[in-house]
C-alpha cells in the first residue's frame, strides 16, 4: 500500500469520525456575553440588560415609589406636584412630565431610562443615539400596577420584593371586595376640566376600578377620542339617556372650583334633573391623586375610596 494511499484512507476517517453518531464535532463558539435580564416592556419591545441598572432616570413620578419599594436605584425624576416622596425630591430634575428636558435627561448619565407610554416616547431616537436602553411602560390600571411591579423587581433583582407587594396589595383590595353588596350599579364617570367634560372609559383608572366592583359602566363600547383612548366626547343629551344611578367625577386643578363649577351646571340644566344620580345626589367628586394620577401603591386606597362613597357605612 503506497504513501499517498494511506494518507487518503487518514483523510477519508478524519471526515466520517465528524459525521459519526457518537463522535464529537469541532467546538461551536458561545458568545460569552453577560445577561443580566430580559424583559419585554409595556410597547412590546424586548430589551436585554448585561447589567443590573445602578443609574435610573424615569419620565413620570407615578414609576416612583413601586420602583423605590423593590430597590431600583433612581438617579433623575421629572418634577411633579402630586407625587413626589421625601426620598426623591432632592434627585435631579428632568424637567416637567409633558416636556422632558433632553440635556438634563442625558446629564444624569443613565444607565437605563423607563418612558411613560403615550407621553415620552419621543425620546426614544434620542436615547437611542446615545445608545442608553429604554423601557416603555404604562401604569394606569391595577393589572398595569402589578405587571410592572414584577418588570421593576427584576430590573433589581429583587423579584420576591415585587411579588410580596402584589400579594399584600391582592389582599387589601380581596377586603374591600368583600364589603361591597353584590349589586350591578350604572356607573358614568365623568372628567371636568377647565377646558369641557370628557366621559371615562373602561381602561381609565376610575374605570377599571368600578369594574373591580362588576358595576357597568354606562360609557363602555362609546368611540373614543382620537388623543385619549380611556375617554370619550361627552353629551348631555347621551348621558340622560344613559341615566347612571351613580355619577363620579374626576378633575385637574382647584377641586373646590371645579366641584363648584360642576354643581352650578347641574342646578341650571333641567335635563341633569332627570338623570338618576342627580335625583338622589349621589354625584361623587374623586381625588386627583388616586384617580387621574396613577395611584401605584396606594391601589387598595383607591378602589376603598370609591367604595365609601357610596357605602359609607360598610367602612
Amino acid at each position: 500500500m503506497t504513501k499517498k494511499f494511506l494518507s487518503v484512507i487518514l483523510i477519508a476517517g478524519i471526515f466520517l469520525t465528524g459525521c459519526g453518531g457518537e463522535k464529537t464535532s469541532a467546538p461551536v463558539k458561545v458568545s460569552q456575553e453577560k445577561i443580566f435580564a430580559e424583559v419585554t416592556d409595556d410597547a412590546g419591545n424586548k430589551i436585554i440588560l448585561s447589567q443590573k441598572p445602578t443609574r435610573i432616570v424615569v419620565t413620570s413620578a407615578g414609576f416612583l415609589e413601586p420602583m423605590h419599594a423593590v430597590g431600583c436605584e433612581i438617579v433623575g425624576r421629572p418634577d411633579s406636584k402630586n407625587q413626589m416622596p421625601d426620598w426623591a425630591k432632592n434627585l435631579p430634575s428632568v424637567g416637567q412630565v409633558y416636556q422632558i428636558d433632553n440635556e438634563r435627561l442625558i446629564a444624569c448619565a443613565p444607565d437605563l431610562v423607563v418612558v411613560n407610554k403615550g407621553m415620552n416616547e419621543k425620546l426614544l431616537p434620542l436615547l437611542a443615539e446615545n445608545k442608553i436602553p429604554a423601557l416603555v411602560v404604562e401604569m394606569k390600571t391595577f393589572d398595569d400596577v402589578k405587571r410592572n411591579l414584577k418588570l421593576f423587581s427584576t430590573l433589581s433583582g429583587n423579584v420576591e420584593a415585587g411579588e410580596k407587594i402584589i400579594r399584600d396589595m391582592d389582599t387589601e383590595i380581596s377586603a374591600v371586595l368583600d364589603k361591597v353588596p353584590k349589586k350591578n350599579l350604572r356607573v358614568a364617570i365623568l372628567h371636568s376640566t377647565a377646558q369641557g367634560v370628557t366621559v371615562q372609559l373602561d381602561g381609565s383608572i376610575a374605570g377599571s376600578i368600578a369594574k373591580m366592583f362588576g358595576w357597568e359602566n354606562v360609557a363602555s363600547g362609546m368611540t373614543p377620542l382620537e388623543k385619549n383612548p380611556d375617554a370619550a366626547p361627552y353629551s348631555m343629551e347621551t348621558l340622560a339617556q344613559q341615566n347612571p344611578e351613580i355619577i363620579f367625577v374626576t378633575s385637574m386643578g382647584n377641586v373646590d372650583e371645579i366641584k363648584k363649577n360642576m354643581l352650578d351646571a347641574v342646578k341650571s340644566n333641567e335635563a341633569w334633573q332627570t338623570i338618576t344620580a342627580v335625583k338622589e345626589n349621589r354625584m361623587f367628586f374623586l381625588p386627583q391623586d388616586l384617580f387621574l394620577l396613577s395611584p401605584g401603591l396606594k391601589y387598595p386606597e383607591a378602589v376603598r375610596k370609591m367604595a365609601e362613597l357610596i357605602y359609607p357605612d360598610k367602612f
